[in-house]
C-alpha cells in the first residue's frame, strides 16, 4: 500500500509521537486556540483521527482574552512506566507537564518543571533513573537562540528544575536549531531537531556518548529538489520493539493551509539515522512524494470536516481563540450561539469564534442558520480567519437585518465593510463558502449567501504560527442582549 505525502493535510505543527504496542499517538502545538494540545492515534502513521485534547482550557487567566501566537507551543509526548506523559512549553511562563494513564481519557492538571521565559520545545528522556529534558530558546522572550539545554528531573517528573546547563550551540553550523528530540540508542545520545528556519531549514541530528556533550552533527534531511519545504520539527518513531524499522515525521509549511504532516522512511546507518530518499550515503536525504505504508494495516480512517450539532457535547473538529465561557452556546437541534457581548467592532480579538482547521486543498463549506436577532448590533457570520481576514455576516440596525461582506486584519483598525445588502427579511440564511487550491502556499476563496449573487473573493491568509481557519460566530455590542444564531449543519465538501 502506498501514500503520498503530506499524510495529514491539515495545521498539526510541531508534531511529536511515539509507538506504544500497535498503537501510534501523535501531539502537536495549539498556541491560543482552546482546547489545546491535540492528541490524535493511528494504527499506520499515514491515517490519522483526532481523539482527545491535553488542556480543556489554558491554564492562565490571560487566556480568558485572544492571545494571538501565545499559549501551548511545541508539545512533546512520550511513554514511561505506564503512564502517558506530555510536556508542554508556555513561551512566557516556562515549561510545564500533563500526564495520564490513557491519552483518550483525562489528562493531569499541568505541573512546573522549569518556569521563565523563552523556553521552547522540551523533550524527555530517561536513563539511570532520572528524567532528563532538552529544549530550545525562543529569541523573542529569552533574547537568543540558536542554542540547547538540559535540565534534570525526577523519574515521575514531580521535581521542577531550578538549573539547566548548554550543550549544543549551533550559530556556526545550525542556526535557529530549536524543536529538539531525545533519544538513545546502543548506547549512544541522539538529540534531532530542526535548524535554518521554518520554510527554508534542514533537519539536524547530533549525538554524543554523553547526555550533555560533546555533540557532533549531521544534516540528514533537506528539502533539495522537493517542493516540501522546511522540512521542519517532528518525531523518529520506531516500529517494533526490536528496533529495526523506523519512520520520521515531521510538518512542512503551506502558508494559508497551515504546517502540514509528512512521513519519510527513515534507518539507521554507521550510527545515523537517516531520513527520505537517499541518493549517496554521506548526503542528507530529501522528502518523498510517496511511499510505503510503514505498517500493513489500512484502517480507513480520515477527518470529517462536517457537523451536524446533533451530540451532547461540542464536536472536537471545533476549538475557539481563548479560553470558551459559560452562555456562549448551547447544543439542542443545533449549535445555538447567543449574541454574546463583545465591545470592538474588529473581528480580530473576538473570543467566542468558533473555527475548525482547513482539511482540504480545494473545497466548499456551506452551513444553514436560523436568524433570532432582536436588537440591533446583534450579528452572527461565518469567517475565514488569519492574520488577514474576510467574513460574511448578517447584522441587525435600525430595526432590520442586513447582509454584509467584511474584511479586517490581527492589530488592524475597524474591519471594513466592503459592501451590504437591502433589509432581510427572511428567517433563515445559507453562508456558502468555495475555496480553490491556486499554488503550495495560496487559497481563493468565495463567500456567498445561498443561492444570491451578493458575492466577494479573497485570498486566505495563515494565523500567527497557524494556518487559516474556517468558522462560525454570534456577538452583540449590546451587554444583555437575548439574540442568537442556530446554526442546523455545517459540511465541508473536497472538490477534486
Amino acid at each position: 500500500m502506498k501514500y503520498s505525502n503530506p499524510v495529514l493535510f491539515s495545521d498539526y505543527s510541531d508534531p511529536d509521537a511515539i509507538r506504544v504496542g500497535d498503537d501510534f499517538y501523535m501531539v502537536a502545538s495549539s498556541f491560543n486556540h482552546v482546547p489545546g494540545v491535540p492528541v490524535l492515534h493511528s494504527k499506520n502513521l499515514v491515517e490519522w483521527e483526532l481523539i482527545n485534547y491535553v488542556l480543556p482550557t489554558l491554564p492562565f487567566g490571560k487566556f480568558n482574552a485572544v492571545r494571538h501566537g501565545e499559549g501551548a507551543w511545541a508539545p512533546s509526548l512520550r511513554y514511561h512506566g505506564g503512564k502517558f506523559y506530555c510536556l508542554i512549553p508556555f513561551p512566557d511562563e516556562g515549561i510545564f507537564v500533563s500526564e495520564a494513564d490513557d491519552p483518550r481519557g483525562k489528562w493531569s492538571l499541568l505541573r512546573p518543571l522549569l518556569t521563565g521565559k523563552g523556553y521552547e520545545d522540551p523533550c524527555p528522556l530517561w536513563d539511570n533513573g532520572k528524567c532528563y529534558v532538552v529544549f530550545a530558546f525562543a529569541k523573542s522572550r529569552a533574547g537568543f537562540n540558536s542554542r540547547l539545554a538540559v535540565f534534570e528531573t525526577d523519574e515521575f517528573l514531580k521535581t521542577p528544575a531550578t538549573r539547566y546547563a548548554f550543550v549544543y550551540d549551533g550559530h556556526m553550523q545550525n542556526p535557529k536549531i530549536e524543536g529538539p528530540k531525545f533519544y538513545k540508542k546502543d548506547g549512544m545520545y541522539y538529540i534531532l531537531a530542526p535548524a535554518g528556519g521554518v520554510s527554508s531549514g534542514w533537519q539536524t541530528a547530533l549525538r554524543s556518548e554523553k547526555i550533555y556533550g560533546p555533540y557532533e552533527s549531521r544534516i540528514v534531511l533537506m528539502q533539495g529538489g522537493t517542493d516540501i519545504n522546511g522540512p521542519h520539527q517532528g518525531a523518529l518513531v520506531d516500529l517494533d520493539d526490536d528496533g529495526q524499522k523506523w519512520a520520521f515525521l515531521h510538518f512542512t509549511d503551506m502558508g494559508a493551509f497551515g504546517r502540514v504532516v509528512c512521513l519519510e522512511p527513515a534507518r539507521w546507518e554507521n550510527g545515523w539515522p537517516l531520513f527520505g530518499e537517499i541518493s549517496e550515503p554521506d548526503l542528507p536525504g530529501e522528502p518523498v512524494k510517496e511511499g510505503e505504508y510503514p505498517v500493513d494495516i489500512k484502517t480507513g480512517v480520515k477527518f470529517d470536516p462536517d457537523d451536524s450539532f446533533d451530540s451532547p457535547r461540542l464536536s472536537l473538529k471545533w476549538q475557539t481563540p481563548a479560553n470558551p465561557q459559560e452562555g456562549w452556546y448551547s447544543l439542542k437541534r443545533g449549535l445555538k450561539l447567543n449574541c454574546v457581548y463583545h465591545a470592538e467592532q474588529s473581528l480580530s480579538d473576538l473570543p467566542q469564534l468558533f473555527m475548525q482547521k482547513i482539511c482540504y486543498r480545494s473545497f466548499s463549506a456551506k452551513c444553514r442558520c436560523k436568524l433570532a436577532l432582536k436588537e440591533d448590533g446583534d450579528e452572527t457570520g461565518f469567517v475565514v480567519f488569519g492574520k488577514k481576514y474576510s467574513y460574511i455576516c448578517v447584522v441587525r440596525q435600525g430595526g432590520n437585518n442586513y447582509l454584509e461582506i467584511r474584511k479586517g486584519e490581527i492589530g488592524g483598525k475597524e474591519d471594513e465593510t466592503l459592501c451590504r445588502s437591502q433589509p432581510y427579511a427572511d428567517d433563515y440564511v445559507t453562508f456558502q463558502l468555495s475555496a480553490g487550491f491556486e499554488n503550495p502556499n495560496l487559497l481563493s476563496y468565495r463567500f456567498t449567501f445561498g443561492g444570491s449573487a451578493f458575492t466577494h473573493r479573497f485570498y486566505a491568509a495563515p494565523g500567527v504560527w497557524t494556518g487559516a481557519k474556517i468558522g462560525v460566530y454570534a456577538r452583540s455590542s449590546n451587554e444583555r442582549s437575548p439574540g442568537s444564531a442556530l446554526f442546523g449543519f455545517f459540511r465541508v465538501t473536497e472538490k477534486r
